[in-house]
């Protein structure tokens, strides 16, 4: 009877002790796991949207144009050709780009209809191209819109009839 006594002597509103039984441990160990479950699947959500795609789209066929890129390369090399290419960023999103291209004798170079983008290396779905002009042999002018500070890659192409000539790649930062 002591034992009724002391039991009753505590406060009386008091919120009885809940117990820890198979029934809470399994609704415990579910919820958890659902929690788990629906943060995955948000996150494989968002990772295939957010995708900003293939560099390429077929890797077999990239690779079988390997070699033929080689030789481009070494007969570009051996043109000798110099590209000069100047990029400025204005506060207004507008990127401006001044290229010239100069031949083995430094003589402007012409016959060559060039080309030019800014490309991210993270997100394809941000590059930028410019719309170029050539307001004399040799030298071309561009422009591009919507570009924001940060780190890009120029490529420029030159293309001589459908054949191209001269390609290259540059990292940058616009500021």
């Amino acid at each position: 009877m002591a034992r009724e006594d002391v039991a009753s002597e505590g406060p009386a509103n008091a919120a009885p002790v809940p117990h820890l039984t198979g029934r809470r441990v399994l609704i415990y160990l579910l919820a958890f796991f659902a929690v788990v479950f629906a943060v995955n699947g948000v996150m494989i959500v968002l990772a295939i949207d957010t995708l900003p795609g293939l560099e390429v789209d077929s890797a077999y066929r990239a690779s079988l144009a390997f070699n033929s890129e080689i030789v481009r390369a070494h007969e570009q090399a051996a043109r000798n050709w110099h590209v000069a290419a100047h990029v400025e960023r204005s506060g207004d999103g507008y990127a401006r780009l001044r290229l010239e291209a100069r031949d083995a004798q430094n003589m402007r170079l012409g016959g060559v209809a060039f080309s030019a983008r800014l490309a991210r290396p993270t997100d394809q779905r941000e590059d930028r191209v410019f719309r170029i002009t050539k307001p004399e042999v040799g030298v071309y002018r561009g422009e591009a819109q919507n570009v924001d500070p940060g780190l890009w890659e120029l490529i420029i192409e030159g293309m001589r009839g459908t054949d191209r000539v001269y390609l290259s790649r540059n990292r940058l930062v616009l500021q």
